[in-house]
């Protein structure tokens, strides 16, 4: 719901199918959410039967989606749309104390002869706690993903200082920026943007162009602008 308390799930719908991405990285997608639905019919342009994951998805796309939270009236988690046929899909909880559950929906991606494993993260609130879920994150890779396999994470990292670049160097990811030499597109809050809370990381591609769809509809749609990044294989 918009923050006028209108619902704005439907909009979402075309806004991402306009978008025509081949791989949608979702947070806080809701599973399901018993006094919320309570407040809208159950028609054509009411509360969604099925999951928003589900419901968000274009014709054609496969869906992955593993809750993070369990709340009083609901649950809801990281959701994986792709153009792609999808491997396995894991779930990995990175919650740093139990005020803030949070997790890594990891799937690989089958894409023209290659497996991309992608990975939809939603850090937590502090830094200190952000740092460990790093830390989790290079564990979980170092894993369940091969050194050499293609790897892409994406989400929201709210990371407000720009602090967590060093660290996932380290680890052998770099972030994606634009060619053109704009280092930050700002996301968050969607009405006056000033934060680049959301990131995408990589090994093995490199970033062909980037930017944030602006304006007062994505405005009233979410409180994070959209990150929509053109990436292709590093050559060699």
């Amino acid at each position: 719901m918009g923050p006028q308390k209108r619902l704005e799930i439907h909009n979402l719908g075309m806004g991402v199918e306009a978008l025509n991405a081949d791989l949608v990285f979702l947070q806080e997608v809701r599973h399901f959410h018993h006094m919320e639905a309570k407040e809208f019919q159950r028609t054509w342009f009411g509360w969604p039967e099925q999951g928003q994951a589900e419901f968000l998805a274009p014709d054609g796309y496969e869906v992955a989606y593993r809750t993070n939270a369990v709340t009083k009236h609901g649950e809801h988690g990281n959701a994986l749309l792709s153009r792609f046929p999808l491997g396995d899909i894991g779930h990995h909880d990175v919650s740093d104390h139990r005020f803030e559950q949070r997790g890594l929906l990891h799937v690989p991606v089958r894409w023209q002869g290659h497996e991309i494993h992608t990975v939809v993260a939603h850090l937590g609130l502090f830094h200190s706690g952000r740092v460990r879920q790093i830390e989790r994150l290079a564990e979980f890779i170092g894993k369940h993903v091969p050194p050499d396999a293609l790897l892409l994470i994406a989400g929201d990292f709210n990371d407000w200082g720009e602090r967590l670049d060093a660290p996932m160097h380290e680890f052998g990811l770099h972030r994606a920026r634009s060619p053109l030499g704009h280092s930050r597109h700002a996301t968050f809050p969607s009405r006056l943007p000033f934060f680049s809370l959301d990131r995408i990381y990589m090994r093995g591609l490199r970033c062909v162009s980037m930017q944030v769809p602006k304006g007062p509809a994505w405005a009233r749609m979410s409180d994070h602008l959209p990150l929509l990044a053109e990436l292709e294989l590093l050559e060699g």
